[in-house]
């Protein structure tokens, strides 16, 4: 059986078939380029062109386009659908019930989640909710100031750790806890402080959920959440 926290590499082989239930599936994508708007704009809807052309610089605009064509690729292909016919919504917010909780599609028969840092981007897509999130290692002067902000637990498992283990400890627990408040709709409007997933090399799921580190490759860090069956949509 394939190990679901090794991504899938998109672009790297064949799209996967139409949906069905089963583990989570994981995809990375290695971001070299992106296509002109001749092409881009062809696939993409307007608001995710507006945010394209708002770009200042090429190199985010690239990244952005090319993270929103590889998503528009896989939910197509699981839907067994054109990517340009996808139509993107967003689920209402757990906290105020507003238009921007997690992000769906209309009648789909999955959830999924975006995540991206840098040139890479990452896709998680699950029978429940799910939340994934990709980040650099921050240098530790900013994990000194943000640690402050995690949950008591985790900011004094980070206090103890050395310099040069504290990039690591953090990034894996930024990530997790941010894929994990990603799965319940809220971001990082949610309590960093709230919930205890650990600095450790194995993570401390919340109740109701597992959490997964994703392997991406050095100076990164990768998570996935995915809530329990008993906490799925209600179709």
């Amino acid at each position: 059986m394939r190990d679901t926290s090794v991504p899938r590499l998109l672009g790297d082989g064949p799209l996967p078939g139409p949906w069905t239930p089963g583990p989570p599936r994981v995809w990375l994508l290695r971001i070299t380029g992106a296509p002109g708007p001749e092409t881009y704009e062809r696939v993409l809807d307007a608001r995710e062109r507006a945010r394209a052309a708002a770009f200042a610089r090429d190199r985010l605009r690239e990244r952005y386009v090319a993270s929103h064509l590889g998503l528009r690729r896989l939910l197509g292909a699981y839907l067994g659908t054109d990517p340009a016919a996808v139509v993107l919504t967003r689920e209402p917010c757990p906290g105020c019930g507003g238009p921007h909780g997690r992000p769906a599609v209309a009648g789909a028969p999955f959830h999924f989640s975006l995540s991206h840092a840098g040139d890479l981007a990452l896709y998680a897509f699950a029978d429940t909710p799910v939340g994934a999130d990709v980040e650099r290692e921050q240098p530790l002067a900013v994990v000194t100031d943000v640690a402050r902000a995690l949950h008591p637990d985790e900011t004094a498992e980070l206090a103890g750790l050395p310099a040069r283990d504290r990039l690591a400890a953090f990034a894996r627990c930024w990530t997790r806890k941010e894929a994990y408040l990603k799965g319940l709709g809220t971001g990082l409007s949610g309590s960093l402080s709230a919930t205890y997933v650990g600095t450790g090399p194995d993570p401390a799921p919340p109740q109701g959920w597992t959490l997964t580190d994703i392997p991406v490759g050095p100076g990164h860090a990768a998570a996935m959440a995915v809530a329990a069956m008993a906490t799925r949509r209600a179709d």
